[in-house]
């Protein structure tokens, strides 16, 4: 090969030229050239922030206003990277005012390292005023990546005010859908909780570690442009143009990230994925992207692996009464704002988003509405963006490759997830099997133990302000000394009447700290009859329950409302004002331990039912804390999930269920003051509520009230509760698809718990609750009232599907005088018998059949109410029903209430066709329809409410049974004649 003079000079000059600017770049860290950053003024300091209003000389009037925000890692300068292809240069020459957010470095600025994502929100927020004054516009808020995600934050924070549009990069809404890499999310949860609570609190995240950090994400991608800066380095005016957008990435674009806002990102957005289900917090106040009105446009990059497609596109079930659309772009994470495909794309499309909203001019096609699923062929593995990047032909064989990523994500994310499941499981089952009856466990001591373990940890939710646990801990010590201040001791019987409220839930915890019992009392109901039967001389009201509860002859202690409102009854030794006693001042006697209960203690009584039939429900602490951790089991209540009570605290529900599972399972508690159906459908956005509780037909009112349409987006996975009518559950279901109902059962008496936990059959009350009360069904006579006996003389176990009592077995220890078996199956054992019948199906699920006092006893034998009313209310039309046995002569008849919903109207055939689910001799003789069916406190229908309100009568809406036609027919008077024995 021969080599010329002018080959040999050339190849001399391209080596000298490398090394010259190869010194450069040692020297400066760079090439130096003369390309500046876009002229911009600095019109606003704050601790937080600095506002740069972009080319300030230009003051033409009417531009539309954009404000951008930078993600917390990366310098503001990413909107400049240079003057003619960055974003601010772009946007400028397309007629709009550019405003930028600068958060600085938290290495420079004075109490950086102490910033929490609260601090970057509230400073987005205070930007947004600051320009909408200066403009007289609205801005349309632009984030990139976090920024992004701040964007969104704010706008939900404030409601949409001052905000025209919302325009995102990159931004992650679901953190579950879009794993980067493809990790399961349970597995990086546990991470991002760990690294929140113990690494980057503790360790500054600095700006070497932050650009080292993104280049390892994408380690091809730097290598490769590592490559090409080397072999291009002879030809300094190819690589002059990229300079500064190089320098940006290889060291002057990146700024450290303070501790606190890493923790709260790590928790909030990762661990408990709260941007997409909504309840984030920003300063206590609870905030949910449901809030979202103005229009939303998300950049999606087809391969980005830091905010996925999948992640980026939440936002459109995040912020379901927004209208949101998408712009997908064949780019990497950094590539969606710079760049040439920026350059060409990105900025020419967000002119044109602008120009939509505000110049009346078309929507390019590349934007379109956004959808939630959408299929795509282009696979986007780090190997898959090494092809795309090099522009080879390899992409059949990545494809391939990523199939076979897919299958093995999944199969690992699957198995994450149960693992992790079962991870949380065995804990509280292992608890449960240790508790003896010396054991100290308590409500109280939960709570306690929570306050300990997660002190900054959300524990409840009411009215937008939000709870820790440390701050609901202080609050119960102080109610603490504030009864002991007024002469409250352990095992002393306290009633408790009060309106769903912190000071509520307060005062039942003091109550257990202190090892006094609670007697949890109904507002409205027979409060003299029910401290008589209790023995309680003292109660607890809020100033709503005040003068019912003096007027019930009780000493009343006042809490709730603060030490500000005004009380209607004027206090004196009766009525003493416990919020004004100062906790400081009371000296705690040496008697005094906190959270002293045993598992064997009495905890809590529950007063339920009416008039003759006020009962009684005595509840230790092993049987609170049975109910507790066996729902935050079967309910897979944890860290992530926030339960809306529903449920009142008197309630067994919402003692035993709402609150006992959610303290066992770590979940946040949302309470609500009352069912109010609109408020609602705000709150559970608002709190990102995952879990709701009910009783009875409570779910009645906010389904009758259209708040959640059909196909309405929502955080909601379960309803979990008890007496939920079948028709009901299957409108719930219907309404909150793909949620479902957990269905649960708990007896009076004993340790039965039952949980309907796959939800298929609607009225089933389930199985037992691992570690609950061993179950039996005994042969049971509803007329002698006596269990029948097999040869042996030992009860006879019920077959499937035969009516019968149901047993639960005795835990050691607990006193079967009152009411136990003995010598049951076999010689020596010990059982509870419940108040209810049940059957059990062939498939080994138990369903409800009625409570021993309450069948109906025909001259045909046993009627039983349970599944009348189950068969009823599955008709459409049917609102609520009842049945019960009415008195006619000499005889006992079989009588079915129903109301109808509005709207619908109920023929005679829709009951007859009903009803023929069951045997003809368990059909009620009659059903009539009445305008209203009063319901208890609990939202139970009443019986008695209606006996009270007379009996049916003959015409059009009152039908009898025709055994001849097997169908129900118009009761005519004569008709009634035979059947009332009306004249």
């Amino acid at each position: 090969m021969k080599f010329s003079a002018k080959d040999l000079v050339g190849s001399v000059q391209r080596l000298m030229a490398t090394a010259q600017n190869g010194l450069e770049v040692i020297r400066f860290g760079g090439l130096t050239h003369d390309v500046e950053s876009s002229p911009f003024e600095v019109v606003e300091r704050r601790r937080m922030y600095r506002l740069r209003h972009y080319f300030p000389d230009d003051t033409t009037p009417g531009r539309p206003v954009a404000l951008l925000v930078p993600p917390l890692m990366v310098n503001a300068d990413i909107w400049d990277v240079n003057v003619e292809d960055g974003a601010v240069g772009i946007l400028q020459r397309g007629g709009i005012d550019c405003w930028v957010v600068d958060f600085g470095s938290p290495a420079s600025e004075e109490g950086g390292w102490e910033r929490d994502l609260a601090d970057h929100v509230l400073a987005v927020s205070s930007a947004i005023d600051a320009v909408t004054e200066a403009t007289g516009s609205a801005v349309h808020l632009m984030g990139y990546s976090q920024g992004g995600m701040f964007a969104y934050q704010v706008a939900a924070y404030r409601y949409g005010k001052g905000v025209q549009s919302i325009v995102t990069f990159g931004s992650p809404v679901d953190v579950v859908a879009g794993m980067p890499f493809g990790l399961p999310y349970g597995m990086v949860s546990d991470v991002a909780d760990f690294l929140a609570d113990h690494v980057v609190t503790r360790l500054p995240i600095t700006d070497s570690m932050v650009r080292i950090g993104f280049q390892l994400l994408d380690p091809m991608k730097t290598a490769k442009a590592r490559i090409d800066f080397l072999r291009q380095l002879h030809d300094r005016e190819a690589l002059l143009p990229k300079e500064r957008q190089r320098r940006f990435l290889n060291s002057d674009g990146w700024v450290g990230y303070a501790g606190p806002a890493a923790a709260d990102l790590l928790k909030q957005f990762v661990a408990h994925n709260r941007l997409m289900l909504g309840g984030f917090v920003i300063r206590d106040q609870p905030v949910s992207l449901a809030e979202l009105k103005c229009p939303i446009l998300a950049f999606v990059g087809e391969v980005d692996d830091i905010g996925q497609p999948a992640a980026v596109r939440g936002i459109v079930r995040a912020a379901p009464n927004a209208e949101v659309y998408e712009a997908n772009l064949l780019a990497g994470h950094f590539g969606l704002v710079a760049g040439s495909m920026a350059t060409n794309q990105t900025w020419p499309l967000v002119r044109q988003w602008i120009d939509w909203l505000e110049r009346d001019k078309a929507l390019p096609p590349e934007i379109h509405p956004m959808t939630e699923h959408v299929d795509s062929n282009r696979p986007r593995s780090a190997a898959t963006r090494a092809v795309h990047t090099a522009a080879s032909l390899a992409e059949a064989g990545a494809g391939v490759g990523k199939a076979l990523e897919g299958i093995a994500s999944n199969t690992m994310r699957g198995s994450v997830e149960l693992a992790g499941e079962a991870a949380r499981a065995l804990p509280r089952l292992t608890r449960l099997g240790m508790i003896q009856p010396h054991t100290r466990i308590s409500l109280g001591r939960l709570i306690a133990e929570q306050g300990r373990r997660a002190p900054l940890k959300d524990l409840f939710l009411f009215e937008d302000r939000v709870h820790t646990n440390a701050a609901v801990n202080v609050r119960i010590d102080n109610v603490v000394r504030g009864l002991v201040s007024v002469g409250i001791r352990p095992a002393m019987r306290v009633g408790v009447i009060m309106e769903t409220r912190p000071s509520a839930l307060a005062t039942v915890a003091a109550l257990s700290r202190l090892g006094a019992v609670a007697v949890l009392l109904a507002p409205g109901s027979e409060l003299a009859r029910a401290l008589e039967i209790t023995g309680v001389d003292t109660v607890v009201a809020d100033p709503e329950n005040l003068r019912q509860a003096v007027g019930a002859g009780a000493r009343v202690l006042v809490l709730g409302g603060g030490d500000s409102r005004q009380l209607d009854i004027p206090l004196s030794d009766k009525v003493i004002d416990l919020e004004q006693i100062d906790p400081a001042q009371v000296k705690l006697p040496a008697w005094y331990r906190a959270d002293p209960g045993l598992a064997r203690e009495l905890a809590f009584v529950l007063v339920t039912g009416t008039g003759d039939r006020l009962e009684t429900k005595y509840i230790s602490n092993h049987r609170w804390a049975l109910s507790a951790f066996g729902t935050a089991t079967t309910a897979d209540l944890n860290r992530r999930d926030t339960v809306y009570c529903l449920a009142p605290l008197h309630h067994s529900s919402g003692l035993l269920v709402s609150l006992g599972g959610a303290i066992a399972g770590g979940s946040r508690i949302a309470l609500a003051r009352s069912l109010d159906p609109a408020q609602f459908a705000e709150e559970v956005h608002r709190y990102g509520v995952t879990v709701v509780t009910y009783t009875w037909t409570m779910l009645r009112d906010i389904l009758d009230a259209e708040v959640f349409p059909a196909g309405h987006r929502h955080p909601i996975r379960l309803f979990i509760g008890s007496g939920m009518p079948a028709g009901l559950w299957r409108r719930t279901t219907e309404q909150f698809a793909p949620a479902r109902v957990l269905e649960f059962y708990a007896s009076i008496e004993g340790d039965v718990v039952l949980a309907n936990v796959k939800g298929v059959k609607r009225g089933c009350k389930g199985r037992p609750v691992p570690g609950t009360a061993k179950v039996e069904l005994v042969a049971y006579d509803p007329i002698t009232e006596e269990i029948l006996v097999d040869g042996s003389g030992y009860a006879r176990r019920c077959a499937d599907n035969e009516v019968g009592l149901m047993l639960g077995k005795a835990s050691d220890g607990v006193d079967i005088s009152a009411g136990g078996l003995r010598g049951v199956f076999a010689p020596g054992d010990s059982w509870m018998p419940t108040e209810n019948l049940f059957r059990r199906d062939s498939d080994g699920d138990y369903w409800l059949i009625d409570r021993k006092d309450t069948v109906i006893r025909t001259q045909r034998g046993p009627v039983y109410g349970q599944p009348i009313v189950d068969v009823l209310n599955d008709i459409t039309g049917v609102d609520m029903e009842v049945a019960y046995g009415l008195e006619v002569g000499d005889h006992c008849i079989a009588v079915a209430a129903v109301s109808v919903r509005k709207g619908f109207r109920l023929e005679p055939k829709d009951v007859t066709e009903a009803l023929r689910a069951l045997e003809p001799d368990k059909r009620p003789d009659l059903v009539y329809v009445v305008d209203e069916i009063p319901r208890s406190s609990s939202y139970r229908p009443s019986t008695r409410a209606v006996q009270a309100a007379g009996r049916p009568t003959p015409g059009p809406d009152t039908w009898w049974y025709n055994r001849a036609s097997d169908a129900y027919e118009v009761l005519t008077d004569e008709d009634a004649a035979k059947i009332l024995g009306d004249n």
